[in-house]
């Protein structure tokens, strides 16, 4: 056994909630295993982003992620699936670093969705909530938050991997 990890728990899976709040609103929420300051890297930095955002049973190729993290600012993502293309883009509305981001969701025909993300540490874990309004009660039935558990539980892996790199080096 491994002295320095002799006295650590072992990682656990955390729980993902995702809940319908009204018609048009859709929360997930869950505790990931790292501190605020390094999930909200996970969630702005492009090279860290492209790592654990698209979920790998989904069979999707992330093709290009471009993201301009700061008001005004915008994302814009490409992927591939099967013989075709789709992007998913918007503008950032606000960036509070390591507590909380705000961005529009602009591919579909219906409206902007708007994402809140918010970031909220304990312990040395963060609490993460996702809070997507969408522009009309058909709009929410389009929308990408059942990958949600899936996508976090890849976040959850990138954060151990790098925790991981820096007690190495």
């Amino acid at each position: 056994m491994d002295g320095k990890r002799e006295n650590e728990a072992p990682p656990t899976k955390n729980h993902t909630s995702v809940e319908r709040k009204s018609e048009r609103e859709l929360v997930v929420t869950r505790t990931v295993n790292g501190p605020a300051r390094l999930v909200f890297e996970a969630w702005t930095k492009a090279e860290l982003f492209r790592r654990w955002w698209v979920p790998k049973s989904y069979g999707l190729t992330l093709l290009a992620c471009e993201m301009d993290v700061r008001v005004g600012g915008q994302y814009r993502l490409v992927f591939r699936h099967e013989a075709s293309t789709m992007e998913f883009f918007g503008t950032y509305l606000e960036v509070i670093p390591h507590s909380r981001l705000v961005w529009t969701n602009e591919e579909g025909d219906s409206g902007k969705t708007i994402t809140t993300v918010t970031f909220e540490e304990r312990a040395g874990k963060t609490l993460v909530v996702v809070h997507d309004l969408y522009p009309s009660k058909e709009a929410i039935d389009f929308g990408s938050t059942g990958a949600m558990p899936e996508t976090l539980d890849q976040l959850d892996e990138l954060l151990a991997s790098l925790r991981s790199n820096t007690e190495t080096t």
